[in-house]
């Protein structure tokens, strides 16, 4: 062979590798320059987005803290505002007027209140009216006199009262020694606004831990400080903290960021001191994020060029879209290739087994086609005729008794059936012309059964427009009157509906109904031997299928004592104009 000795030849190089040696050239420099400018680019503003995302994340702790101090504020002014609660605290009571006013009131209101808070907290509320009962220790609530605060210095320094304002978050008594906070606010008489009476004073007393469960160092990073001052700048919580750093969390030092967000109602402030090595560590993700980003680029690109290159060969191209187009179902598309060597021999190849390919499809789809044809018409021979026969004797019945109305009325059916069911040999038909169809039978049926026999017909008129299979309908309707008598009344209703893309028949009976296991032999029998249980709607079932596909056929569902529902699915097919221009002949 001449192309090997080529090959072999000093410097000679094949165009699939110049090709990818240009490539590579070119994929080096384009992702180098592009991964350094992605990288400087990024590097800036992922050191901008790391300090806005941590503050973001201080803000949010700021509200959740908030949310937190409101729910107590929105609490407290509720018992401030409540009228009732108020005159109570400040009517003199004794003897059981005392006792209903403790038990119905003044307690139901300070539990509610207690309890009507999402975290653990206290409630005391102290009280001038010396005829109001002492309750503690309780859980959530407590009632004592204000003989017991009335030296303590949270209570005599309190601010004047200005209506509905006046509150303080502070450390009274044993908080600071147990690591909680108090919100105090007063009771007042607003009876006369211009004079505000003191009846006592609200104390929600809550752990710090509850209130600032929201204030972890561990939301900013390994390292951070989280801390919150009151309006004095004096530290009451703190978080990641050591305690060398407490007392002065603020000193100066390169090494963190610092960022504040006041909480203007409550005179507090959260501190957050993020070490700026969290930042460098975010550039550095950053970092090997491009890097990494750059490497596979690399090899995604030398892959892709690999491919390219090899693809550019003319020879394998030819047979590649040869082969598609086989692939895709164009078996008419050939190879003009000159030569003598073994692609010339392939090229033979492919040609002739598209042509063998092309002649076993069309004999195997003709083949398929004329057995479905012939399976088809078989099953429509199969078709159960005894009701034939059934009316016959009901025919004659009727003439040895001389019930010529009756007798008239069920021969005219009868011929209106047949005419429908033989349907000049068609096996689509306009689904009117099945309702037609079966509604015949129907109308022997009722001339035989009398009241006995009560039928309802549900059809919708959109699915006129639409052909079916012919009698598909009236078999399971006999079949209703052959088994499903569970009385001397039956009632069947028959629906017919378009459902999206789908026609949907229903017959529902109220008869017997059926068990599951007879439901699984009739559609499908366990053995040849038992095959003939069932076996006219395995007729319909099969002639559905084979017509439409297996998607569609028939189902049963049924219920012993309540009845049967058999639902028959066909796709939604509109008749062709020709079709129903001879439907209309017929029907005339």
């Amino acid at each position: 062979m001449r192309i090997p000795k080529k090959r072999k030849r000093l410097g000679y190089i094949p165009i699939g590798y110049k090709l990818m040696i240009s490539y590579m050239i070119f994929i080096v420099i384009l992702v180098s320059v592009n991964g350094y400018v992605s990288h400087s680019m990024y590097d800036s503003s992922m050191r901008k987005q790391t300090r806005t995302n941590i503050q973001g994340t201080v803000l949010q702790i700021r509200d959740n803290v908030a949310y937190r101090t409101d729910d107590l504020t929105r609490i407290s002014s509720m018992l401030y505002d409540d009228y009732n609660l108020v005159q109570n605290l400040r009517a003199i009571e004794t003897g059981r007027a005392n006792d209903y006013r403790m038990r119905q009131i003044i307690i139901p209101k300070l539990e509610s209140a207690s309890r009507s808070i999402g975290f653990n907290q206290r409630l005391s509320v102290y009280v001038h009216n010396q005829t109001v009962n002492e309750v503690y220790p309780e859980q959530t609530y407590n009632i004592y006199h204000m003989k017991r605060i009335e030296d303590k210095p949270w209570y005599v320094d309190f601010p004047e009262e200005l209506y509905g304002m006046t509150m303080m978050w502070m450390q009274a008594e044993e908080d600071a020694e147990e690591g909680r906070i108090s919100l105090i606010r007063r009771l007042v008489d607003t009876s006369n606004p211009l004079e505000l009476e003191e009846l006592g004073m609200m104390r929600f007393s809550v752990a710090l831990k509850e209130l600032f469960e929201s204030v972890d160092f561990e939301k900013l990073g390994e390292g951070s400080m989280l801390l919150v001052k009151n309006s004095a700048g004096n530290v009451m919580y703190s978080s990641g903290v050591p305690e060398s750093m407490v007392e002065q969390p603020e000193a100066e030092d390169n090494r963190y960021i610092t960022i504040e967000e006041k909480m203007q109602r409550q005179g507090w402030t959260i501190v957050a001191r993020v070490p700026v090595t969290i930042i460098a560590q975010e550039a550095k993700k950053v970092t090997t994020f491009i890097i990494g980003i750059c490497v596979l680029c690399f090899f995604l690109f030398t892959f892709a060029g690999v491919f390219i290159s090899r693809y550019f060969s003319k020879r394998i191209t030819k047979f590649v879209s040869v082969l598609n187009a086989f692939r895709e179902g164009d078996l008419h598309k050939r190879i003009a290739y000159k030569g003598k060597d073994e692609f010339s021999q392939i090229a033979t190849a492919l040609n002739g087994m598209g042509e063998d390919v092309g002649a076993l499809i069309n004999k195997v789809y003709l083949t398929q086609l004329q057995k479905k044809e012939a399976e088809l018409e078989m099953l429509q021979l199969q078709i159960n005729p005894h009701f034939l026969y059934n009316t016959l004797s009901s025919i004659n019945r009727l003439a040895k008794f001389g019930e010529n109305e009756k007798l008239q009325k069920m021969v005219v059916q009868l011929g209106k059936f047949y005419r429908l069911t033989l349907n000049s040999g068609r096996t689509l038909i306009p689904i009117s012309s099945e309702i037609e169809q079966s509604n015949a039978y129907l109308d022997i049926q009722k001339v035989k059964y009398g009241n006995r026999l009560e039928v309802l017909l549900d059809v919708d008129v959109a699915v006129w427009p639409y052909e079916t299979i012919k009698i598909i309908l009236q078999p399971f309707i006999e079949n209703v009157l052959k088994h499903a008598w569970s009385g001397d009344r039956i009632h069947i209703r028959v629906a017919v509906r378009k459902e999206g893309e789908e026609i949907h028949y229903r017959i529902i009976d109220d008869g017997l109904g059926m068990p599951p296991w007879k439901i699984r032999d009739i559609l499908n029998p366990p053995s040849e031997t038992e095959s003939e249980t069932g076996y006219g709607i395995r007729n319909i079932d099969q002639r559905i299928k084979l017509q439409y596909g297996p998607e569609y056929g028939v189902s049963i569902f049924s219920r012993r004592g309540a009845g049967t529902t058999v639902l028959l699915r066909i796709p939604a097919k509109k008749r062709k104009v020709h079709t129903a221009g001879k439907e209309g002949l017929n029907a005339s």
